[in-house]
């Protein structure tokens, strides 16, 4: 893996030739951008070495992420660090198990700038493939291969739309849905309407195994958190449809899944950090947030 340590300032170092990442897959940034700030923490949760290249390489024109520095943006990161953190490590955690336990095969859907396929030790032989919207992969791969990155297991690309039939893409690029399967969906449920959302672990669970394992996080919307998202761009606003309304754990077993599903404050407390405030129990304003497992199990 190329070594590449965080200095104290991920957005400083050599120039890059900006790229511009518009729509749904400049979210991906923000998250880049809570990641490269975790990585200089002496208490981080994990480390990151290429979260900074991505937001390094965004045009600071198009980007607010790439941009920072903005006062809604540092309101928005203040709010957010600590649920992105425990997530992050949550869900390493949950794919790295499932991998160890014979899952050869991994999939991160809407994978955004996910860099897990270069600083996770993968099992040998463990096969890894990203889904994503073309510009988005194209996006990072630009910026993976000027730096010369090594992936530490065997990384394939699938360029999709999650909104239409993905899986004839997924099958075409080497997946072999008789083999267990670790399944990644981060930071994308909330971003589905309910249907969508519905459609999607369909698809996954069509798509998998029996001892599949589905590694996910869902949050609520709430007054603050749309507020502090209005502050950037009504885009972020917009892109925020909801989800799954029915409870996660039910929703996860209505399809087959034996879910095992965490509140992010129990999670947050867990790793010795606060209960983000977009998610505190204690604030009317607030809404809640879940991180979870789930492994397909009984009659497909």
């Amino acid at each position: 893996m190329t070594s590449d340590p965080m200095t104290s300032d991920p957005m400083t170092s050599d120039p890059v030739v900006p790229q511009s990442l518009p729509g749904i897959g400049g979210t991906a940034l923000g998250v880049a951008l809570i990641r490269a700030l975790e990585s200089t923490r002496p208490d981080r949760l994990f480390d990151d070495p290429y979260a900074r290249h991505f937001i390094r390489a965004a045009d600071k024109h198009a980007s607010p992420w790439g941009a920072g520095g903005s006062p809604a943006v540092e309101q928005f990161l203040s709010m957010m660090a600590d649920q992105v953190a425990v997530r992050t490590l949550y869900l390493d955690r949950a794919l790295l198990d499932a991998a160890r336990q014979g899952c050869g095969q991994v999939v991160l859907v809407a994978c955004g700038m996910d860099a897990r396929a270069y600083r996770l030790p993968w099992p040998p032989g463990t096969a890894l493939f990203e889904l994503d919207l073309a510009h988005v992969l194209d996006f990072k791969n630009a910026v993976l291969d000027r730096l010369g990155a090594t992936a530490t297991c065997h990384r394939v690309g699938v360029a999709t739309d999650l909104r239409q039939d993905w899986l004839p893409a997924l099958a075409a690029s080497g997946f072999d849905p008789d083999r267990p399967t670790a399944w990644l969906a981060e930071g994308i449920l909330y971003a589905l309407s309910s249907d969508a959302a519905g459609t999607l672990l369909d698809r996954i669970t069509i798509a998998s195994a029996l001892g599949s394992v589905l590694a996910l996080d869902h949050a609520e919307d709430s007054e603050l958190l749309r507020a502090a998202r209005a502050a950037i761009s009504a885009e972020l606003v917009e892109l925020w449809q909801g989800g799954p309304v029915a409870r996660l754990d039910g929703w996860l077993a209505a399809r087959g899944w034996r879910p095992d599903v965490t509140d992010i404050a129990q999670a947050a407390a867990a790793c010795g950090r606060p209960t983000p405030s977009a998610f505190d129990p204690n604030r009317p304003d607030a809404g809640r947030a879940w991180l979870a497992t789930a492994r397909l199990g009984g009659t497909r």
